[in-house]
């Protein structure tokens, strides 16, 4: 968020809420709002107040998991909580909707233990930290966050405590679960955003209303990484990796190998603070390279307000190029990797700057919605001034999302006039995530919205292509084989995705892989898989249009 007068804090605002989409056929749209159809009726709260903090306008997140292993993804949802003038006629809770297989979705949250949080939540990250074959949950906060050991019986048991991992007295944002010391168990990063109390709200106000303060009026804190025991306990690596001095306001984050030397990095995106690409060096500790790589600041040496931030091979050579999402008038930004850093800001030649100039972007994941294997962008968008359209013309508050196609050099065109009515529909939208709810080959999404519902989009591309979909098991590596990369050979061309960890803002995601293969794909393909342990493994003579779950040789 930049630095300037933000949103009149009007805690009865109105809010746009989803029109009925009747009478139209799953192949007239890219994309069918199906939030009421499959019974998501659960609302986010933020907290609203007159005293404006600006923790109300920032959550909240969504995970997709499969909970309880029936092999349908299932969805929770953070909410955010109570402020002190702002109570609630029923407590806040979370909800967390079990995938029924047939469309709907059944809320499982009160009796699944993760109903109530005793903090106000912010994000989520979903992973099986004790390789125990169950996702658990580490959900965000202030002035704390929770770990949720998954139990394999339809139930959660808090153990933040033993666990250690409470992020005490911090403004916990996105976090990631990675292995950054290979040895096979998933360590945690919490990117914490801002020193902050709701004992004494910061007043700032726009012709004589309260609104929100900006950003930098709030000292930026450092992150927290926590090492992974492997019974049960971590251990506060914090300093010991040298990250105790990057102070700045933290927000999204991702796992992945930036580098290709096999270990896992840290990109950071931060609000008026410099982005942060941590180099992993091998030895527990961590380089920030953002500078060099010339991914830290615009071209004018600013820090822009970073926000969501994802990767993804965008131009076909192979390496992790990135997508921030600012405020606006800084336009959402694209950094393609060439192989070798720096990297190349392609913000205005891509198109993104023409697409996103007058938004505020939150979430934002790549993903292949047509399944013609090249990696496609969606972005969700909101703006936190509340008359802001009183001063601006061509920036709203309530904002659209944004479906943007990637003609396969790194360049987008927006689709909104054929991916359905949604995208055409303006939200307060916040949390993004993405993965194949209905196991039929092609990336389904969810985004949340302050203080409402959030919305359901089943993918529904009718001319899509062909697809092979991958879903890994660790042995000696971890068990989620977070951290791996796959490279997909069809005869014509080579296509490499990573399983990532976080990505988006203050969400989790489907964890297999899915690649798109066109229209003229062969019926078998060849995949060679960069396992997190080192290990390389090659196997052909696979199927399409098919999932296919691959065990790490022991």
């Amino acid at each position: 968020m930049r630095n300037r007068a933000y949103s009149v804090c009007a805690a009865a605002a109105a809010l746009v809420g989803l029109s009925p989409h009747t009478g139209v056929k799953a192949t007239e749209n890219l994309f069918t709002d199906v939030t009421a159809s499959a019974g998501i009726h659960w609302k986010h709260t933020s907290g609203e107040s007159k005293d404006c903090f600006l923790i109300e306008a920032m959550g909240g997140g969504v995970a997709l998991a499969d909970f309880d292993q029936d092999g349908w993804l299932d969805i929770f949802l953070v909410t955010g909580g109570e402020t002190p003038h702002a109570k609630s006629s029923t407590p806040p809770r979370n909800a967390l909707y079990r995938n029924l297989g047939n469309g709907k979705f059944e809320d499982v949250a009160a009796k699944a233990g993760v109903e109530r949080l005793p903090f106000y939540g912010m994000g989520v990250a979903a992973a099986d930290y004790d390789n125990d074959g169950f996702p658990d949950l580490y959900i965000t906060g202030y002035p704390s966050s929770a770990l949720y050991h998954n139990n394999g019986d339809g139930t959660f048991t808090n153990v933040t405590e033993k666990a250690g991992v409470s992020n005490a007295g911090k403004w916990g944002a996105s976090a990631v679960w990675f292995d950054y010391d290979g040895d096979g168990r998933l360590d945690l990063f919490v990117a914490n955003y801002a020193k902050f109390s709701l004992d004494g709200p910061q007043h700032c106000s726009y012709e004589g209303q309260p609104t929100y303060c900006a950003q930098t009026a709030y000292e930026g804190d450092a992150p927290r990484l926590y090492h992974n025991n492997g019974d049960g306990t971590f251990t506060d690596a914090t300093t010991q990796a040298g990250l105790s001095k990057l102070i700045g306001r933290a927000l999204g984050v991702i796992a992945i190998d930036v580098d290709g030397d096999g270990w896992p990095d840290l990109f950071v995106a931060r609000d008026a603070s410099p982005n942060l690409l941590l180099i992993n060096k091998h030895n527990g500790t961590f380089e920030d390279a953002a500078l060099s790589a010339e991914v830290a600041l615009n071209m004018d040496g600013n820090a822009r307000a970073g926000m969501g931030v994802d990767a993804g091979d965008v131009t076909g050579n192979g390496w992790p190029s990135f997508v921030i999402t600012n405020f606006n008038d800084e336009h959402h930004a694209l950094f393609v990797h060439p192989g070798h850093f720096p990297f190349e800001e392609r913000t205005v030649q891509s198109g993104l700057a023409s697409l996103t100039r007058s938004f505020v972007g939150w979430g934002a994941h790549f993903l292949d919605y047509d399944n013609d294997g090249n990696l496609d962008l969606v972005i969700v968008n909101g703006h936190i001034n509340q008359v802001i359209e009183h001063t601006r013309r061509d920036v709203s508050y309530r904002e659209p999302p944004l479906l943007l196609h990637n003609d396969g050099r790194g360049n987008f065109q927006n689709m909104a006039p054929l991916a359905g009515p949604v995208f055409q529909e303006k939200f307060r939208a916040r949390g993004l995530a993405v993965g194949d709810l209905d196991n039929d080959g092609r990336t389904d999404i969810v985004f949340t919205r302050l203080n409402d519902s959030p919305v359901l989009l089943r993918n529904t591309v009718a001319e899509a292509g062909a697809w092979i979909g991958f879903q890994l098991e660790g042995t000696r590596s971890n068990r989620d084989a977070i951290g791996a990369k796959v490279a997909v050979s069809t005869g014509e061309q080579k296509l490499v995705r990573w399983i990532t960890a976080g990505g988006s803002y203050l969400s989790s995601h489907d964890k297999r892989l899915i690649f798109g293969l066109g229209q003229n794909a062969p019926e078998q393909v060849r995949a060679e898989i960069h396992w997190p342990s080192g290990q390389v493994q090659t196997v052909s003579g696979l199927a399409i249009r098919r999932y296919h779950k691959i065990v790490e040789p022991r």
